[in-house]
C-alpha cells in the first residue's frame, strides 16, 4: 500500500485510467467482432452503418494508448478491405 500522499494519488490515478482503458478495449473488441460477423454473413448494409462506429472506437483506443497508432491503422485497413 502507498504511504506518501503522492503515491496514494498515483494509485487513484492509475486505477481510474485502468477502468477507462478496459472500457475502451472492451468496446473496441465488441465492435470489431460484430463488424466481422456482419461482413462474414454478407450483411453489407448493416456493416456499412456500423463502420463509422468501428473507426471511432479504433481511433479512440489509439489516442488513449490502448493500442498503438500503427496497429490502429492496420486494423482499419484490414476491416475496410473486408467491407469492400
Amino acid at each position: 500500500m502507498p504511504i506518501t500522499k503522492s503515491a496514494k494519488k498515483a494509485l487513484r490515478q492509475t486505477e481510474r485510467r485502468r477502468v477507462f482503458n478496459l472500457r475502451r478495449a472492451r468496446t473496441l473488441r465488441e465492435l470489431v467482432k460484430s463488424f466481422r460477423e456482419l461482413t462474414n454473413d454478407d450483411k453489407k448494409d448493416e456493416a456499412k452503418k456500423l463502420w463509422p462506429n468501428v473507426q471511432q472506437a479504433i481511433d479512440k483506443a489509439a489516442k488513449g494508448g490502448v493500442i498503438k497508432k500503427n496497429t490502429a491503422s492496420r486494423k482499419k485497413s484490414r476491416l475496410a478491405k473486408l467491407l469492400k
